[in-house]
Order: structure tokens, then sequence, then C-alpha cells
């Protein structure tokens, strides 16, 4: 198994334009992110995915890998297909995004680790929800897992709804588990996904991997015990900071 890492980076963020270019304590966003990658066993190259000068001479002076994508990409995951093209002897893409400058190597490494299976396609991490806030939070995507440990939906709403109790004790009567962003794909099934329309499910939530689910694939899970720190908003940043 051969294993690219691909970094999606764009600058025109809507929450917070220019975010992989933040500086965080001597480094940008993009580097720390990079950095991180470079550290986990099991990957055989790191690359940025970008479609902005600025961000391609940032990572091209720290000494990084960068590719030049199409500007018309709607996800990360269009943008890391168009590179898997260009590096067809890696048969394993996985996608780190570029806003967790905090990304742990092992969390890298666990998701790598599912595809010491050959019938594992897509995979993702997903970690246990510990907190009244972290369940009802609608910025929280929660996911439901089958007994294979694969995804069977995502939703930003707290599923499943359990109707018999009350919602403060639905933490102590079931496990419930929230998604972390990351992705794993076979080459093939990363060109294959990106063909496909989007669906009524990943436009009803908003959630891209429903759109995979919908067509009938299957995304195996990891469960991570880490915790990710993404940056979406200035405000995001500030917290790190302090």
């Amino acid at each position: 198994m051969k294993v690219l890492c691909v970094i999606p980076a764009r600058y025109a963020s809507t929450r917070f334009p220019g975010k992989p270019l933040l500086i965080i304590e001597g480094k940008t966003m993009i580097q720390r992110v990079y950095e991180q990658a470079l550290k986990a066993s099991g990957l055989d190259k790191v690359v940025v995915a970008t479609d902005d000068e600025r961000i391609a001479r940032s990572v091209e002076a720290f000494g990084g890998s960068v590719v030049m994508t199409r500007s018309t990409h709607q996800s990360g995951t269009d943008r890391c297909a168009e590179v898997s093209e260009y590096f067809p002897d890696f048969d394993t893409i996985i996608n780190i995004q570029g806003d967790e400058p905090f990304v742990d190597p092992e969390q890298i490494e666990l998701l790598i680790s599912c595809f010491e299976n050959p019938k594992v396609k897509l995979a993702t991490l997903i970690k246990k929800i510990k907190t009244q806030e972290e369940l009802f939070n609608f910025n929280t995507p929660k996911v439901i897992i089958n007994n294979n440990a694969q995804a069977i939906y995502f939703s930003r709403q707290t599923i499943p709804y359990l109707r018999s109790l009350p919602s403060e004790d639905w933490l102590t009567a079931h496990q419930y588990y929230k998604h972390i962003g990351i992705y794993g794909y076979s080459r093939d099934t990363l060109l294959n996904i990106t063909k496909l329309p989007p669906s009524n499910l990943e436009l009803a939530e908003s959630l891209e991997q429903l759109r995979w689910v919908e067509y009938g694939y299957a995304i195996q899970t990891r469960v991570t015990e880490i915790e990710t720190i993404a940056i979406d908003t200035p405000e995001d940043l500030k917290k790190i900071i302090r």
C-alpha cells in the first residue's frame, strides 16, 4: 500500500478569508498542518492542494510540496481527486483539512490502518460524545454506525432520538459519536465519488459524506480518543492562542 496525504487549502474562506496563511506561534497554519502530517508513519508523500498562488508560495518557502488545482472545486474531496490523478502510483489517499494545525499524527495512522483490510474503500474517524454541549450542538456532526463500525448516517441533529427518555438522560442511555473530519479513500473510489451528482441527503444536511452513503458506499470508521481543533473563525483562533 502506497499512501498519499493531500491537504486541501483555499484562501477564499467565507467565514475566515486567508486562514491558511495565519501565523500561529511563528508559523503559518498550513505549515503546521503539513508538519504534523509528516510526523505520521505510513505516509509516503504529503502535498498541499491549492488554487491560490499566495498559499503555493508559502508552502514552497518552508520546503513543502504543493500542487496547483482548479479553482472550480466545491469541496476538499474534489481537490484531492484532481491531485490523485497526478500520482497514479498511490493507491490510498488521506485527506487532512487545511484548518487543523494540531491534527495528531496518531489519528492519521489510525485512519491509515483501516486500509489494511483490502475491502475498505472509504474511511473516517469518530469520537465518543461525552458532554451535553456537544450532543446538542448543531455545528457538531453526529454519526450512527452499524455492528461492523461502518457509518450509516451523519446528521447535524442529535441522532438517534431516544423517544422514551428525556434528553438530559440520553448520554447515559446510549453511546453517541461525533464525526472527526479527516478521510481516507482508495484511489479508484475517490475518483468515482467525485463524479457523482450531489444527493438529496447531502443537500439537506450540507454534509458531503451523505452523498457516499446515499449512493451505497460503505464508510469504515475508527474511534479516536484524541480531540481535534479546527479553526473556522477568528474566534476559534483566539481561543487556541489563549
